[in-house]
């Protein structure tokens, strides 16, 4: 007689309302900053180091335990994108050394094509994901055009577009939260619709 095989249900929580909460605030917070709001303090390295990253990181791990490639591979690297943004920050001020400006424009860049790669995985996700990404996509591309020109125009509507890249990320992480709370949609993410 043949050996039965037992499914074994996922119970657990779904871990990307805590990826985007924690990217999309630190990135609104970050953004005030580039927007000319107030200077960078610790306020926005802790949330770099501890929300932004390690929660994110955490997340990913999460996601990787639901089998989501997608899902371990993009928190876990935005999570270890902020924890790199700090040191880079950071260690600077710790050991003397200069950013280079141009090292700055290429960090910026590469991270707004990797994410322009995410972008056309998120496709076939719901339309709020697809915004985090196109929206983070611009973002990134607008610090590389940031760090390049220097300008404080360039540098003020690149923190605009950061606080709606933000926004658009927590007003997604609350919706799949209260849409699972109440077993219905309670804000709207737009799914797309399957051929």
């Amino acid at each position: 007689m043949p050996e039965e095989k037992r499914k074994i249900m996922d119970t657990t929580a779904n871990p990307a309302p805590l990826g985007l909460a924690a990217f999309g605030m630190t990135t609104v917070l970050l953004n005030l900053h580039n927007a000319g709001l107030f200077n960078m303090g610790t306020m926005i390295l802790g949330m770099g180091i501890f929300y932004g990253g390690i929660a994110q990181v955490i997340a990913g791990i999460m996601e990787w335990k639901k089998g989501n490639t997608f899902g371990t591979i993009a928190f876990t690297s935005y999570g270890f994108f902020w924890l790199s943004l700090v040191a880079l920050l950071v260690i600077p001020k710790e050991i003397g050394a200069k950013n280079d400006n141009a090292a700055m424009i290429a960090y910026f860049a590469m991270w707004g094509v990797i994410t322009l790669c995410f972008f056309f995985c998120t496709l076939k996700s719901h339309r709020a994901l697809q915004f985090v990404f196109a929206s983070l996509t611009i973002l990134f591309f607008m610090l590389a055009i940031r760090e390049l020109t220097g300008n404080a125009v360039v540098a003020t509507i690149t923190g605009i577009e950061g606080i709606i890249c933000g926004l658009s990320a927590i007003y997604t992480a609350i919706a799949l939260v209260m849409n699972e709370v109440f077993n219905r949609v309670i804000l709207p993410i737009w799914p797309v619709r399957q051929n």
